[in-house]
Formats: C-alpha cells, structure tokens, sequence
C-alpha cells in the first residue's frame, strides 16, 4: 500500500490537488495482476493549512507548538 499527492487537471482545465491510496492485487502465485486504488480530493485542505500557515508566520505575537512529551516543536518568527 502507498499513498501518493499529485495535481489533477480537470477536463475543464480546473487544478485539483488529489491523495491516491493504491495497493497491488496479486493471484495466487504472488503475481501482479493489477492495482485497487482510491482517490481523494485534497485541494481544500491542502489549501486550509497554506492559510494556517500564512497566519502563524505572519503573526504579531509569538505563537508554538507542543508535543505530547511537553517540547517546543514549531514556533513562528516572534516567538524566536
């Protein structure tokens, strides 16, 4: 199983971001014999964190990040 991002242009030229997870399917001796795979649409997320990433850098104040053992893992500019 693998997972792979790619872009996808529509017929009408519109650009969609797209996470294809595929895995092989195999007959009895092991042999490929073709792929199952399942496509999601991932443009508004991928869009979603861009913005929330924009906002961090460009915020005014310091903001961080936290891991669950309680170390700094991501800051933005002010908090350095």
């Amino acid at each position: 199983t693998a997972n792979f991002e790619f872009p996808l242009i529509t017929k009408a030229g519109v650009r969609l971001d797209v996470l294809l997870n595929a895995t092989t399917r195999r007959d009895e001796q092991g042999n490929v014999i073709g792929v199952v795979g399942i496509g999601q649409d991932i443009t508004g997320r991928l869009a979603q964190e861009r913005e929330y990433t924009r906002l961090i850098d460009t915020a005014n104040a310091p903001i961080f990040g936290v891991d669950t053992n309680g170390r700094v893992n991501v800051w933005n500019q002010c908090a350095m």
